[in-house]
């Protein structure tokens, strides 16, 4: 089955009691029994539930996956993974990142004991550098947030697996639609299913795919005896979301191209990071493991001046300024202030996240509109 059918199909059956084509919303949280012990497969739905059940099913399908976990958030599928450790482990982790899981890693698990490596790895050999006998986890985000820096998984996959290591990958940027790591050699898939996932701003959802049974298994018992599960209702809106993220993906690259090259083209635009221009350090490594490049974008003005960036995204009319991003709909920000505030300023700027940074995540609306939305912006 081809992905683009996948997305509708993969991994779901019609409903068992009357035939329904979209799996129902089981919103119960118990299940009748005949004898102790004895039920349909569903006994509380901390534990299973037929709707979650349904996505999970998808999400595994989607990433070429066996086992597919839906949890509470993004941020609840990444302390999932990070559960698998104990104190005195060592995670190897991309250094441009996530805001909020940089906060979970330094903020909550530090202080159990367990040390992460913040490092730059445009160029996975470096990863081998920092391997040592207590490192159990390498921590990969390509597309990264917000540099759009790219990784390659495949060298990072054979590094992990040479010294018997976990590599798990945060996909989000790219959907299963541009890049599945699994096929590549990760372990781990993770999504903030909140995102193109789901695609139209409306659950907060995570996920997260294996193939590797033994690894399932410890997952599924962190998932329910952790209990950050996602309900039915949202389930059933990741699900709708997932039949039409082909053709959402599309459109998010198509527009993601041209404005791209609108902004490389400005005389007031210093530097733009997009994977598909051939100026991105690692464009052939996005080449070579991604489809397409995706419709999150990130630039910096001449000047690197902060006043002038808020200007910016404050007179956007069609780019929403908002957290988030993968909707439908075009979101602009500014990441020191908003998605990445919670990383000192210092460590920002190391990897680029400077004051003057926007961030686009370009929706599929006629992409005529949005340039000249930012043309009336950055005047």
């Amino acid at each position: 089955m081809k992905f683009n059918t996948k997305t509708i199909h993969g991994g779901q059956e019609h409903d068992t009691a009357f035939g329904a084509v979209m799996p129902p919303i089981y919103q119960t949280s118990t299940y009748a029994q005949s004898t102790p012990g004895g039920h349909k497969g569903f006994e509380y739905s901390r534990t299973h539930n037929p709707t979650r059940a349904a996505l999970e099913r998808a999400f595994a399908s989607l990433e070429s996956g066996k086992h597919g976990l839906a949890f509470g958030s993004g941020l609840a599928s990444i302390d999932a993974i990070i559960k698998l450790l104990k104190p005195g482990d060592e995670v190897i982790s991309t250094n441009d990142l996530y805001g909020g899981t940089y906060r979970l890693f330094t903020k909550i698990y530090e202080r159990f004991g367990v040390k992460f490596h913040f490092i730059g790895m445009e160029n996975a050999t470096t990863i081998e550098d920092y391997i040592n006998e207590n490192t159990k986890l390498i921590w990969v985000e390509t597309p990264t947030n917000p540099m759009m820096n790219v990784i390659d998984i495949k060298k990072a996959a054979q590094i992990a697996k040479k010294h018997n290591i976990l590599l798990a990958v945060d996909n989000t940027f790219a959907t299963p639609f541009l890049q599945r790591p699994l096929e590549l050699g990760a372990d781990i898939v993770m999504h903030s299913a909140t995102k193109y996932l789901g695609g139209h701003s409306d659950v907060v959802m995570g996920a997260l795919v294996v193939n590797d049974d033994e690894l399932a298994e410890k997952l599924y018992f962190i998932q329910n005896a952790s209990g950050a599960i996602c309900g039915p209702q949202d389930s059933f809106l990741v699900l709708r979301g997932l039949k039409t993220l082909h053709v959402r993906m599309q459109r998010h690259c198509e527009n993601g191209r041209k404005i791209a090259k609108y902004l490389s083209n400005h005389p007031k635009i210093e530097k733009v990071y997009w994977p598909g221009l051939e100026s991105h350090p690692n464009h052939q490594v996005a080449k070579d493991q991604m489809s397409d490049f995706g419709g999150m974008i990130s630039f910096v003005t001449k000047g690197n001046d902060y006043n002038e960036a808020i200007k910016i995204v404050e007179n956007l009319k069609i780019f929403t300024l908002a957290e988030s991003l993968g909707g439908v709909e075009s979101l602009a920000g500014h990441p020191a202030s908003m998605t990445h505030a919670s990383i000192p300023k210092e460590e920002r700027e190391k990897t680029g996240v400077v004051d003057s940074l926007i961030r686009l995540s370009v929706g599929i609306e006629d992409v005529d509109d949005l340039i000249a939305d930012l043309k009336q912006a950055i005047g």
